[in-house]
C-alpha cells in the first residue's frame, strides 16, 4: 500500500455495530403500521439514509402517507433507536478497536469518522471513541447521503488531506461507492460489500496495522 496520511472510518458496522438497535426500532414502527419486517429486510437498510430506509420499509404503501407523516415516522424511529443508544458503554466495543486506533494514531496517521448518521456524536461519546479521532464528519454537517461522497470529502477536508492521501474503511456498498466517487482508496470490512468496487478487503481492523 501507498504511504497513506489519513484513514476515514465509517462508524456503524466498522467500529461497532448497532444494527440490532436499528432493527428493533424499525420493527417497532413497522409493527405499529402493520407492515411485515424482519432481519432479512433490515439488511437492505445497511448504509442507507433514514428517509430512504423508511421508503424501503413502507414499500407499496408509501403513497398512503404524506411527507409530514413520513417525517414523523422517521422521528419516531430515531427516538426509539436513541433510547437503545443510551445503554451503550465502552465495553460494547471490541477491545481491538481502541487498541488499533491508538496504534494508528501513534504511527502518525490522522484519523476521522465519516458517517451519515446524525447520532454519531452520541455513539462516540457513549463508547468513549471520540478521543481517537482528529475530526468527525457526520449527518449533522452534510446535505447528501452515501453513495454521494460528501461525508468523506468533508472528513478529508477536516483533517487537512486530499482524498488521494486517505483510505476509507466501509462495510456497505453505498459507502464503498461513495469512497470511490470521492477519489479515495476504499477498504471493505466484513461480508456485506458485494459491488466489487473496493480496492482491498479485510476481516478485522487489526489488519490495517
Amino acid at each position: 500500500m501507498r504511504d497513506w496520511k489519513g484513514i476515514i472510518f465509517d462508524l456503524d458496522g466498522v467500529l461497532l455495530s448497532t444494527d440490532h438497535f436499528h432493527y428493533l426500532a424499525w420493527k417497532a414502527l413497522a409493527d405499529r403500521l402493520g407492515i411485515p419486517f424482519d432481519e432479512k429486510k433490515n439488511d437492505l437498510l445497511r448504509g442507507v439514509s433514514r428517509m430512504d430506509s423508511l421508503e424501503i420499509i413502507l414499500g407499496e404503501r408509501s403513497d398512503e402517507f404524506s411527507p409530514e407523516e413520513k417525517l414523523a415516522f422517521a422521528t419516531e424511529k430515531n427516538l426509539t433507536y436513541r433510547s437503545y443508544l443510551q445503554t451503550l458503554t465502552p465495553e460494547f466495543v471490541s477491545p481491538e478497536v481502541p487498541e488499533t486506533l491508538q496504534k494508528l494514531r501513534d504511527s502518525g496517521l490522522r484519523l476521522a469518522v465519516g458517517s451519515s448518521s446524525k447520532n454519531t456524536p452520541l455513539i462516540l461519546e457513549k463508547t468513549d471513541l471520540r478521543k481517537y479521532f482528529d475530526a468527525v464528519s457526520d449527518g449533522n454537517n452534510i446535505t447528501k447521503s452515501k453513495p454521494d461522497p460528501e461525508v468523506f470529502l468533508k472528513a478529508a477536508q477536516f483533517i487537512g488531506l486530499d482524498p488521494s492521501e486517505c483510505v476509507v474503511v466501509e462495510d456497505a456498498d453505498s459507502g464503498i461507492e461513495a469512497a470511490k466517487r470521492g477519489g479515495f482508496y476504499a477498504i471493505s470490512i466484513g461480508d456485506s460489500v458485494t459491488n466489487g468496487l473496493d480496492d482491498r478487503h479485510i476481516n478485522s481492523l487489526v489488519e490495517l496495522l
